[in-house]
């Protein structure tokens, strides 16, 4: 009697998980693989909080000095950002993780072993620099793999669930180690925390994600290295659309970089709440973004990607920005409650773009991993655009003027996003619940 129970329970327990998995949206082939990424990327958000003023008082001398290392590490992320969508092409992404995991892991231990404890600056900029090769082609080979495998008409909810995981470790819960930890191990001691960690996560991932699109290149097998990687940038011109897209996912994140260069003195000073509340304020613009990038996420696969993208991403922050700015500094540092508020709407319409991450690749199914390529270049320039902006016209037009032309670019990226328009052959991919691995096959045998 038991022995039967077992016989018909034991097969059907996994088919549940799948299926229930299946619902949410989540690829269940790679579900260890998003376990894996979250661990990662909080040991990678682990010193988000204080890496600055560490090396300040650890090689670097001045935070100056300091901010030119992670400037060389944020040109590593946006070229890594690129190699990974175009190396998925060639190694397939499971190797492309691994070398990010390795780079990460090697290179990190070496900043704080060799350049840290010897207080070398000239390291200091190699190390971490390379390091920053790490990331990138970890976390987003890991998104190659996801747009590869899932289901065109759930690819918005798998990659709302890639970025729940991304955003959810770096900055947000990464940060939230770091404040048990510091007061306890030291900032030296919680870095080398964050190694383990991280290095548990890409274990977890690499090991217990055993689908095998991931294992193999995805382009054809008469495509050779050089023309792949020709291939990822000429595509911008070859299908403007892709291009297009990419011009999309820079106008994104650029404000947001761009507003922590001066929102702070604003904030801090100007309006009068102070470093503290100003903290949380950002805290829960980031804490309302983790949770809507996996609702817009799986909304958009039920009301259209592009619609997802043009009214609640840049509409949406379009309007969100200017109440961001305008509002807390009519009302004063009184009404704190209401820029929670209108800080919350921000984080939230900010994930309204999650959608572009579906949207680019299923553009070009026979060229997923260039799509991915120039989307995650747009990723990692948005990092520069946005500063660069503030540098520009923080002078002549003031803060104001600045806020009004991030807003008028989300205007400008609601209107690119109506010329993103899908192929037919994504469209019978989506009518047919098949991935576009599956359509990039047909495509590029046809």
């Amino acid at each position: 009697m038991t022995s039967t129970a077992t016989t018909r329970l034991s097969p059907a327990e996994p088919g549940s998980f799948h299926r229930l998995l299946t619902k949410w949206g989540l690829p269940a082939p790679l579900f260890l693989g998003y376990v894996g990424l979250l661990l990662f990327m909080i040991g990678d958000g682990v010193e988000a909080g204080f890496i600055a003023p560490y090396m300040a008082e650890n090689g670097a001398g001045t935070e100056i000095r300091a901010s030119y290392v992670i400037t060389v590490y944020g040109v590593a992320v946006m070229l890594a950002s690129w190699l990974s969508g175009a190396l998925s092409e060639l190694w397939g992404p499971r190797r492309v993780m691994l070398a990010g995991l390795a780079i990460w892991l090697v290179f990190d231990a070496l900043f704080l072993a060799v350049a840290v404890a010897g207080e070398n600056y000239p390291l200091m900029l190699i190390f971490y620099g390379l390091r920053g090769f790490g990331y990138p082609m970890f976390a987003f080979g890991f998104l190659v793999w996801i747009t590869a495998v899932a289901p065109v008409a759930r690819l918005g909810a798998a990659v709302g669930w890639f970025y729940f995981a991304f955003t959810g470790g770096l900055p947000t819960l990464g940060s939230l180690v770091a404040s048990f930890t510091n007061p306890i191990m030291g900032q030296t001691g919680t870095l080398w925390l964050s190694v383990a960690i991280l290095g548990l996560g890409g274990l977890v991932c690499l090991l217990g994600v055993r689908e095998r699109t991931g294992y193999q290149r995805l382009a054809p097998p008469e495509v050779k290295p050089v023309q792949s990687m020709v291939s990822s940038l000429s595509i911008a011109w070859r299908k403007p659309r892709i291009g297009i897209g990419m011009v999309v996912r820079v106008i994104n994140t650029a404000p947001e970089f761009g507003m922590l260069v001066f929102f702070p003195t604003i904030f801090i000073t100007q309006i009068g709440f102070g470093e503290s509340r100003w903290l949380l304020l950002v805290s829960v613009i980031y804490g309302t973004n983790i949770f809507f990038n996996l609702i817009f996420g799986v909304l958009s696969d039920k009301i259209g990607w592009r619609t997802t993208i043009f009214w609640f991403g840049a509409i949406g922050c379009a309007i969100s920005i200017l109440l961001l700015y305008f509002v807390p500094l009519a009302l004063g540092a009184d009404y704190y409650w209401v820029a929670l508020l209108v800080g919350a709407l921000y984080g939230a319409t900010l994930a309204g773009f999650v959608p572009i991450s579906a949207l680019l690749p299923s553009l070009s199914p026979e060229n997923k991993g260039g799509a991915m390529a120039l989307l995650n270049f747009g990723a990692g320039a948005a990092a520069f655009v946005g500063p660069a902006i503030v540098s520009l016209f923080l002078g002549p037009v003031g803060a104001a003027g600045v806020v009004i032309i991030f807003a008028a670019l989300y205007v400008v990226a609601a209107v690119l996003v109506r010329f993103l328009k899908l192929p037919e052959e994504t469209e019978r991919a989506i009518e047919q619940d098949v991935s576009l691995q599956d359509v990039g096959g047909k495509v590029s045998t046809a």
